[in-house]
């Protein structure tokens, strides 16, 4: 049998009582990676409340944090805590989006799919190209 003390115990075996910013956005997958997380937080688009915050700083339950992320904007309270990185399913139960939120948010997602898809989805082709060429020649 083994003796280890509570201090010697994995972190996921213990509860925390506070994680690091970029740590919990990268466990709640909003982030693939912590460093996208750390740049997204250094570049001001994710604030605690109102202020700017590092991605050091400590993060709590009850704690309302703002990120813009691709043009959309989720708002939300942290439920639990997590250092760790979880499947999708567990990792939705780490924070609450706000109602105001969620339906901005959709409402945006909707008018981005209703919008015709632009004509050169990639590179024109050759007949694009020609045209494109006559045109600008044009006096």
């Amino acid at each position: 049998m083994s003796s280890r003390t509570a201090a010697s115990k994995p972190a996921g075996d213990v509860a925390v009582a506070a994680v690091r910013v970029d740590k919990w956005l990268w466990a709640a997958r909003f982030f693939k990676t912590r460093g996208l997380a750390v740049e997204a937080i250094d570049k001001g688009h994710v604030r605690l409340g109102e202020e700017r915050i590092k991605p050091s700083r400590a993060l709590r339950i009850g704690d309302t944090l703002t990120v813009h992320k691709e043009g959309l904007t989720w708002t939300f309270t942290v439920r639990a805590l997590s250092d760790k990185r979880l499947s999708a399913p567990l990792a939705v139960a780490l924070y609450e989006e706000t109602a105001a939120s969620l339906t901005t948010r959709q409402a945006l997602i909707e008018q981005r799919r209703a919008q015709p898809t632009p004509r050169f989805p990639g590179r024109p082709t050759k007949r694009d190209r020609r045209a494109l060429e006559n045109f600008l020649s044009e006096p």
